[in-house]
């Protein structure tokens, strides 16, 4: 935090260069001719005398063909480049341009010259990627006729490509604008979110879904498995484009991404991973002040793909280290602290950052979505903390990561009793439609099925198993299995790693159907012994999930059948019980 003597105009929120070095700042607070300055970069070796120079606009990100597939820090410097001229380290005042100048895009014209064109107005098309066309967009604020348009052809991004003739004459477009991070860009309309966003993991996607468009937080003490879970779903949702935002991590977590995402392969495409990734890194050794950053560089570039017409899925691990930067700058002006040292407008914070999200009707009539999913690390896993609880308030989905789980190599961590999510009413039309109708059903007696576990699990620890009829003691045999064969799976197998909805519905079909099955020979007064004992199928059951490929349920089928010929024979020495008899 810098003070500056302001000897001519200056605004709020203005990006400024800050000593002879020109460092990256931002205006946090004006008082009269004193102007409070938030650097980006270290500051030691500043002295009193340091000259301040105003920008006349304020931080900003680069918007166009380039940003797929490359790794920027949270206030949009290129990394690879930033290492090529300073080393592993960045330097104080190495800067770079954030779009390459020196790339040339294939350019095609979508518009006629004489068309009347307004905001989000489609005028051509990029090439950026084998998966992504790049829609060039009229930006917001501009409006008027069509005067000239390049012809097909490559071209820089700073290159002009079209003319518009407005109200204030002749305004330009590049391939590439400009767009203050702090400023949600405008939409048409807001849609309710009713597609799920389809992750291949199965405790999210059947028992606590998101929709394209929701907010989902992921909570969990160290250890947890908050940033694999976030890997998993970057790498497997179904979203057009992934924003992953690396802020405040230790740097070996940060490094593992960085060295893994380049080698993975689009589970739809086959093509590389990074065709449709952006990842932004602000590692716990970085500025603090770029940490704070980081959040809204990452959220603006998955705006500016919503408005293309993409669904965009943004993961930000973590906003407790980011509501730790606001802690430092709110201590640094001497704000007044509130609970925790934190920030009292720590929730107004969060909610601005969160109502970014959304499906909508674009400018042009499109419609794109932004998903966002924040991971919270609350200190020793207390989910009572000022971080956790404020974000609650704001998202509809809670995916609560249990250390003791994690620690019993249950992974995904996702406890399901504190979990919930507040979009099954929204999704049930889909998962009907284009699944099964029975989903919502199986989704229930399995979420019921593992109430009644836990509440079980109580009375064992007191009286132990023995001392339970058996219906009781069948339900803890089956969620036992529901947990193994469902709940659980392996982020490093390549069958596991990713569960169709098809698969899903058929596994926990089968899981159900075993349930009920059981209950009923119990009923007949067959001991539990005898079916958790003398049944064969259970390990295959377990095994399933990482046998039956994508495409192939129809195993699945055939495994019901066949543990349903060794329940028959088993309840067929037993008769049915006759009620009305004394």
């Amino acid at each position: 935090m810098v003070r500056a003597r302001v000897t001519g105009s200056i605004v709020m929120q203005e990006q400024v260069a800050v000593g002879d070095d020109r460092l990256v700042g931002e205006v946090i607070r004006l008082d009269g001719d004193l102007a409070t300055i938030q650097v980006y970069e270290e500051t030691a070796g500043m002295r009193p005398g340091d000259p301040v120079y105003g920008m006349g606009m304020p931080l900003s990100v680069e918007l166009g063909p380039g940003l797929l597939g490359n790794v920027f820090d949270g206030i949009q410097r290129p990394l690879e480049v930033l290492a090529e001229r300073s080393g592993n380290f960045i330097e104080r005042g190495v800067t770079a341009q954030a779009l390459d100048r020196h790339r040339r895009w294939p350019f095609e014209p979508t518009a006629t010259v004489g068309a009347e064109v307004r905001p989000g107005e489609l005028i051509g098309n990029v090439a950026e990627t084998q998966l992504i066309e790049h829609r060039i967009l009229v930006p917001p604020g501009v409006e008027g006729r069509l005067h000239w348009i390049a012809p097909q052809g490559s071209y820089s991004v700073d290159q002009e490509v079209a003319t518009v003739t407005s109200e204030r004459g002749e305004q330009p477009l590049r391939l590439f604008s400009r767009w203050s991070v702090r400023q949600p860009r405008p939409v048409g309309q807001r849609l309710p979110p009713t597609m799920p966003l389809r992750t291949g993991q199965r405790v999210i996607d059947t028992l606590f879904p998101i929709a394209k468009g929701g907010t989902a937080a992921v909570p969990g003490g160290f250890g947890a498995g908050k940033t694999v879970l976030q890997q998993a779903l970057a790498k497997w949702s179904d979203a057009d484009i992934v924003v992953y935002i690396g802020c405040g991590e230790r740097g070996n977590e940060m490094t593992d991404v960085l060295t893994e995402f380049p080698k993975l392969r689009d589970p739809l495409s086959g093509r590389p991973l990074m065709e449709r990734t952006i990842l932004i890194a602000n590692t716990s050794n970085m500025p603090v002040a770029a940490r704070e950053a980081s959040i809204y560089t990452g959220i603006t570039l998955a705006e500016y793909y919503r408005d293309m017409g993409y669904d965009v899925a943004l993961m930000a691990d973590s906003t407790s280290r980011w509501a730790e930067a606001l802690r430092e700058i709110s201590g640094r002006l001497e704000e007044m602290p509130a609970e925790e040292g934190f920030p009292a407008y720590l929730s107004s914070r969060l909610a601005s950052f969160y109502e970014r999200a959304g499906r909508v009707t674009t400018l042009s009539g499109r419609q794109g979505s932004v998903t966002v999913v924040g991971a919270v690390s609350p200190p020793s896993g207390d989910f009572s903390e000022p971080v956790t609880q404020q974000t609650r308030r704001f998202i509809r989905t809670f995916w609560a990561l249990d250390k003791s789980l994690a620690a019993a190599r249950h992974f995904p961590s996702v406890n399901w009793l504190e979990s919930y999510s507040g979009y099954l009413d929204d999704v049930t039309a889909w998962w009907r439609k284009e699944v099964a109708p029975e989903w919502p059903n199986l989704r229930q007696a399995a979420m019921e099925t593992l109430q009644q576990e836990s509440q079980l699990a109580e009375i064992v620890q007191l009286v132990g198993a023995d001392s339970l009829p058996d219906q009781e003691r069948y339900t803890l045999f089956m969620a036992g299995l529901i947990k193994q064969a469902f709940l659980q799976q392996n982020a490093l197998d390549d069958i596991d790693a990713y569960s169709t909805p098809e698969k899903q519905v058929a596994l926990l079909r089968l899981l159900m159907h075993a349930y009920e099955r059981g209950r009923a020979i119990i009923d007949r007064g067959c001991p539990v012994g005898r079916l958790s004992n003398e049944i064969s199928l259970w390990p295959r059951v377990v095994r399933l999930k990482s046998s039956v490929a994508k495409g192939q349920v129809a195993e699945i089928d055939e495994t019901e059948r066949a543990l349903d010929v060794e329940m028959d024979e088993i309840a067929q020495q037993y008769q049915p019980k006759q009620e009305g008899l004394i």
